[in-house]
């Protein structure tokens, strides 16, 4: 599917950017004091040096208000017309977070709601929130990516402990025109649910409910991610490829014109072979996966801000947007990055 921005038809445009992590660092090291691995190990599969997890108590609503207020700041406003939560995360099964971050923001009543579509799940809320603003249902919106993922794997899996971090990216879009700096170009996503078994939690849902009964003692291991690495990385290279590659075309943008590749940071070997096949310069490639981990929907964001605060993105520069997750799902889209003040999330 691809959301198309017509003449005529307002722009989803980038207004403002803001990002955070936790204050709680785990390092390699941390893990090979407890697990059978050592920080090279890691290192050298994943791409992660250290990651930041959530402390007791921490959740990923706190996470998205930080980062949402730092968006709200760098885009000089006081309010939005809609908030979406993008996250695999959440506080609660019931009710969505997007309101609690709305109210504690003090955005007031406006329309707000989550998205899950895990590691795509901010390339799914762009295209959202362009919809939002093409049928002129809201003239702003906050699109947040905020997880407390660490959460959710088995501590005591080295397939999956090391890999994820938590964090939260948030931006502020408004209506504007389809050739200013910041208007965010075709989005194309997709989804293939025939492979959703191979990266899944299996507790917490209805189906695991009606089958085991309420009140009976459930197995532990059921709780956690169930990932099927090797797979996952042959499907995730390929997808995000053909995403990139069908954004680009939809915007008119040879590869060569590209000023940098800012993929979803899910493992250093996936976005290294992803530029490649895309024809990407190693030097136009963001990488921040050794600091923060794989952070879900939050990555890109996370990625963006970094990127802008760190003097690698420049306003002008050509961006192409790529990421890949459960589901299975994918995404791309382009951007000409705009002229923000963006405060650095580390």
């Amino acid at each position: 599917m691809t959301v198309r921005i017509r003449n005529g038809v307002p722009a989803a445009v980038l207004a403002g950017a803001g990002a955070c992590v936790p204050s709680k660092t785990v390092t390699n090291a941390d893990f090979s004091t407890r697990l059978d691995t050592s920080p090279e190990w890691i290192t050298s599969r994943t791409g992660i040096e250290e990651r930041r997890v959530v402390s007791a108590g921490e959740s990923t609503v706190d996470l998205a208000v930080e980062a949402g207020q730092r968006a709200l700041k760098s885009a000089g406003v006081a309010a939005v017309d809609a908030v979406v939560l993008a996250t695999t995360s959440p506080d609660r099964i019931c009710p969505a977070g997007a309101p609690e971050v709305a109210h504690r923001l003090d955005l007031g009543v406006v329309p707000a709601f989550d998205l899950t579509s895990a590691c795509s799940g901010f390339l799914f809320g762009l295209g959202t929130c362009q919809g939002l603003i093409a049928s002129g249902i809201a003239e702003s919106v906050l699109l947040i990516g905020a997880e407390a993922f660490s959460t959710l794997v088995d501590p005591e899996d080295r397939g999956t402990a090391v890999i994820f971090g938590d964090g939260a990216g948030a931006v502020v879009l408004r209506a504007g025109t389809a050739d200013e700096p910041g208007a965010i170009g075709p989005v194309s996503l997709g989804t293939d649910g025939s492979l959703a078994d191979l990266l899944y939690i299996p507790s917490g849902g209805s189906r695991q409910r009606s089958a085991s009964g309420l009140g009976r003692e459930l197995d532990t291991s059921s709780w956690y991610l169930q990932m099927a690495g090797r797979s996952l990385f042959q499907h995730a290279v390929a997808r995000m490829t053909e995403a990139s590659r069908s954004a680009l075309e939809l915007a008119g943008w040879p590869v060569s014109t590209v000023d940098l590749f800012v993929g979803h940071q899910a493992n250093l070997r996936i976005l290294t072979a992803v530029a490649k096949r895309l024809a990407v310069p190693e030097e136009r490639l963001f990488v921040n996966i050794d600091r923060v981990g794989n952070t879900l929907a939050a990555s890109i964001p996370l990625a963006l801000t970094a990127a802008a605060s760190q003097g690698e993105l420049h306003s002008g520069d050509r961006v192409l947007l790529s990421a890949f997750g459960a589901g299975l799902s994918w995404g791309g889209t382009t951007v000409v990055w705009p002229d923000l003040r963006v405060e650095a999330p580390l």
